[in-house]
């Protein structure tokens, strides 16, 4: 296919979903990925450019298996943005040693698969883009996220050791640290009774990582603080 490709992961109904919307609604074919067969199975019916891939990221023989059915399918990635996280509270005498595992898994070795399975390409057509969703967790360990922050500082770092190797390459590497509530149905639970202005919308995160991803080569930023205006920071 002629259109370029974006291939999101962590596809799910906030952030996922509006990369997957923005990029598609911008001409690209999107490879969508996610564990959830039915919630991509319903996207891809509204995105006639939307294209469902059940991928578990943790796994590294899958996320090869599934990169190579989407370039075959659709082409190499030309944009890849690594939405998929895992994350569990708990204090540090709370948690056990498995839940910061598969943390590390599903955000930092995810990450490493889906590199070494796309960048390669990237490389060889000197241009290409790899985004990354983290947070506030990345900088500060609090209490209850023992086993949660460790592994998005170590994504954080990743990303930056990339930037360095394959930004001069061509590869624009970044990191949307996003420090805010997203706007989904279960934090509107969570945090009930706060204002619509509380929340960061997942279309207003998607709009930024179009913008990244097309940014001038001059001009490349690697990480970029999202929040909303009344944020206490």
């Amino acid at each position: 296919m002629s259109n370029p490709v974006c291939l999101v992961t962590g596809v799910g109904p906030g952030t996922g979903a509006a990369m997957a919307r923005r990029f598609a609604a911008g001409g690209y074919q999107v490879a969508m990925l996610a564990r959830d067969e039915d919630r991509l199975a319903q996207l891809s019916d509204e995105l006639p450019n939307g294209h469902a891939y059940t991928c578990e990221v943790s796994n590294a023989d899958a996320v090869k298996d599934t990169v190579a059915k989407v370039t075959s399918d659709l082409g190499a990635p030309d944009v890849v943005i690594h939405n998929a996280v895992r994350g569990t509270r708990g204090t540090v005498l709370e948690i056990s040693p498995r839940d910061l595992q598969r943390n590390f898994e599903v955000n930092v070795l995810g990450l490493l698969y889906l590199t070494q399975a796309m960048a390669p390409a990237m490389v060889d057509k000197g241009k290409g883009a790899i985004l990354v969703t983290g947070n506030t967790a990345a900088r500060r360990g609090k209490d209850f996220f023992a086993a949660f922050a460790p592994t998005k500082a170590a994504q954080r770092i990743l990303c930056e050791s990339m930037a360095r190797d394959l930004g001069p390459k061509g590869i624009h590497v970044a990191f949307i640290m996003i420090d805010a509530v997203i706007d989904v149905p279960w934090t509107r639970e969570a945090f009930a009774g706060q204002p619509d202005d509380f929340y960061i919308k997942p279309s207003a995160i998607a709009d930024e990582a179009w913008h990244l991803a097309h940014q001038d080569k001059s001009s490349w930023a690697f990480e970029v603080e999202i929040r909303p205006f009344g944020e206490t920071w």
